[in-house]
């Protein structure tokens, strides 16, 4: 007898595709792995019109698809006319009846065998589901939130302070809720059991992938992004990052007006900035006004311009988790020069796989080192340490072992 295939129910804040920014990447390579071995209906939200064009590729692999538009204006005002006491504002943010009523629906006419849900703030959405649940916090999102209260003045301060306290304890009680909770590296899922020890054992961490083949070293493949043909235009540092998220601006800004200027005093001729992402702000627009700066907004492939890149930066002073800025520059055999922020839980050797700094001086001294041609093997080293531990496949096998834990055969 042919055994049925485990039905799925696989909930998440973004839409999946294209793979672009952090937590879709992480989406998309979950969500492709469990539609293999598993029917899965996929409700989801999107606050993006450009999303729709992939609605069919994404249905393509699902049972059935939910994928509801929100407005994020809309939203926010929702959430602060929902504030009550011990509330996280993120839970109102992302509350959408029509997904509700979906969800609804599903479960009302299939047998669901677990569910999956990304995000602590779309918790609410299964909490009455009777199944497995695994939920994948990805990052401990009270944690970013407290950063954010400690770099923002008053009153912003107040509300980010407010909202890392309250999501502290929702996050508390969802992973309670569920069969396991996982995060995106050992030390972040070390940290959060220490908070909530009853937990141990049912916290694990699931890495970040990179796609290898995708980010192919092969810079020939790309054609030269950037102004200029010659080295007399001068070298060109390369920061890639969705800027509409305020630590990815915070390190544009900071990176643009701190660092920059070093680099471009101490070298003849004067290095380059090219800030790559989509959604630049105001504050963001204006630094392409200065001497030096690319600012390049959406581009259809972050590819050629990590390929050109003499150096890759990811100058982030608030960051949580695993960013895939850093493993992408490294798959493609650029040299990398993080800060600690950003290089935290990435398995790599510092001054072997790529540099570490914090400061402007440092930073910049770290970025100077790499133009005078002082780690020659550096993109080679790099290349070689994310394919030894960062192939999607290697992390969608520890997800399955995951998965048989807590389904019976």
């Amino acid at each position: 007898m042919t055994r049925r295939l485990r039905t799925l129910l696989f909930v998440c804040h973004r839409f999946p595709y294209p793979p672009d920014r952090g937590e879709k990447i992480r989406i998309w390579h979950v969500l492709r792995h469990l539609a293999q071995s598993h029917r899965v209906f996929l409700g989801c939200l999107t606050d993006d019109a450009r999303d729709r064009q992939y609605i069919p590729q994404v249905a393509g692999i699902c049972a059935d698809m939910g994928c509801f538009p929100i407005d994020k204006r809309r939203q926010k005002l929702r959430a602060l006319a929902r504030v009550r006491p011990g509330r996280p504002l993120m839970l109102d943010y992302y509350d959408h009846a029509p997904l509700r009523r979906w969800i609804a629906d599903i479960v009302a006419r299939e047998t669901i065998d677990v569910a999956y849900v990304i995000s602590t703030a779309m918790a609410p959405y299964v909490r009455d589901l009777a199944v497995p649940k695994i939920l994948d916090m990805v990052d401990v999102d009270s944690e970013k939130w407290a950063d954010y209260a400690t770099r923002n003045p008053f009153p912003a301060r107040l509300v980010w302070g407010r909202e890392a306290r309250t999501l502290r304890n929702y996050e508390r009680e969802a992973a309670r809720d569920a069969a396991r909770t996982l995060l995106v590296t050992a030390p972040e899922s070390e940290h959060f059991v220490r908070a909530v020890p009853d937990m141990n054992g049912r916290v694990l961490p699931l890495e970040n992938g990179v796609d290898l083949d995708y980010f192919d070293p092969s810079a020939s493949r790309f054609a030269a992004p950037y102004p200029g043909a010659s080295t007399a235009d001068g070298p060109w540092v390369t920061m890639v990052g969705n800027l509409d998220y305020w630590p990815n601006e915070d390190a544009a800004i900071w990176m643009a007006t701190s660092v920059l200027p070093r680099l471009r005093q101490s070298r003849t001729p004067p290095a380059n900035l090219a800030i790559v992402g989509a959604n630049p702000g105001r504050a963001v627009l204006e630094l392409g006004k200065l001497p030096g700066v690319l600012v390049t907004g959406r581009v259809d492939d972050v590819r050629p311009y990590l390929a050109h890149a003499d150096v890759v930066v990811a100058p982030l002073r608030i960051a949580r988790g695993v960013q895939n800025k850093v493993l992408e520059g490294m798959a493609m055999a650029r040299p990398v020069v993080a800060t600690q922020q950003a290089f935290r839980g990435i398995r790599a050797e510092p001054g072997r796989d790529l540099l570490v700094a914090d400061g402007e001086v440092a930073f910049a001294n770290a970025i100077i080192a790499v133009l005078d041609g002082q780690h020659p093997g550096m993109g080679v080293a790099a290349r070689n340490a994310v394919e030894a531990g960062y192939a999607w496949s290697r992390q969608m096998a520890r997800l399955d072992t995951i998965l048989a834990e807590i389904l019976p055969p």
